[in-house]
Formats: structure tokens, C-alpha cells, sequence
């Protein structure tokens, strides 16, 4: 999939965990960019992602700078509560990159003049600061995921296999 989760300085392992479940879950890659509010090891990032880790790509970045440097020339969506523009105003490319700051500042402002052009935002009301940070990718990834008609996924129910007749 050609679909990357970007956390500039994650703070919470719980939100990291729950965010590494969800791209194991659909096949995105998730992009962590140091430092880090905690250790990979810790064990509450270890149990938000259950058994899931060996369906997991991870990409370690030394800095956000660092990050920003080698992939320039990619298609960066930055998701802000600052953009002007929704996340559903947005067609997204084949090859994206969905960006989330800290959980307590959110993405640095500096980056974000230089990159708004590039910023959207998930619509709330304004007495809301923000939405938990595994919530806001899940929403982010699946709208990707939508446009792009759920690429490789499969619903993994088993209703479609009940004879409806029967149940009547």
C-alpha cells in the first residue's frame, strides 16, 4: 500500500500502539519521527497493538527535519486544527503521507506556515481543542482508503456466508 502514517513526536505509547494496529490492520506504513515520549518496548505500546506487529512496517526518523529533508517531494498532508481546508476537501494521490503532530502541541507552527498549502484539518466544533490522536488517524487513513476503493482490504465478517432466508 502507498498509504504512510507520519507521528512527528508522539508523546502517548497508547495512541502510538492503537495507531500501529490500525496500519497493520489496512497496510499502511507508520513513520515515527524522533524523539519519542517513550521507549518502543514499553509494554502499553506493546499491548495497544495486541498481535499485530508482525503485520507492521515501521520507518524510523532521527528528526522531524530530518524527515521533512528526505521527502520533500512527496505528497504531504499535514492535519492541523489551524488549515482551512478539510481533510474531505482533499483528492488524495496514489502515494500519501498523513502527518500528525504531538499530542499535547500538535505539529510546530514554523512547519506548518511553510507547508500550508498542504494542510487540512478534521472538522469539530470550536469549543473542542482536539481529537485524540489514534481517533484523528483513523479517520484520516480511512478517508485515503475510501478514495482510493480500499485497496487489498476485505471485510473480514462472516454474515455475508448466512443464508438470510433462514433467519426469517
Amino acid at each position: 500500500m502507498d498509504l504512510h502514517i507520519v507521528l512527528f513526536e508522539p508523546e502517548i505509547p497508547q495512541n502510538t500502539g492503537n495507531i500501529a494496529r490500525t496500519c497493520a490492520a489496512i497496510g499502511a506504513t507508520l513513520h515515527l519521527v524522533h524523539p519519542l515520549g517513550f521507549s518502543l518496548e514499553e509494554k502499553q505500546l506493546k499491548r495497544a497493538g495486541l498481535d499485530y506487529w508482525h503485520l507492521l512496517t515501521i520507518v524510523e526518523h532521527a528528526s522531524i527535519d530530518e524527515f521533512l529533508a528526505t521527502h520533500t517531494d512527496k505528497n504531504l498532508f499535514f492535519f492541523t486544527t489551524k488549515a482551512e481546508r478539510t481533510y474531505a476537501e482533499v483528492s488524495f494521490p496514489p502515494e500519501t503521507f498523513l502527518i500528525f503532530g504531538r499530542e499535547s502541541a500538535g505539529i510546530d507552527e514554523h512547519i506548518l506556515v511553510q507547508q500550508r498549502q498542504r494542510c487540512v484539518r478534521i472538522p469539530m466544533r470550536g469549543q473542542a481543542r482536539s481529537l485524540n490522536l489514534s481517533n484523528s488517524v483513523a479517520i484520516a487513513a480511512y478517508e485515503y482508503l475510501r478514495q482510493t476503493d480500499f485497496p487489498g482490504l476485505m471485510g473480514q465478517g462472516s454474515l455475508h456466508h448466512l443464508n438470510w432466508e433462514e433467519q426469517r
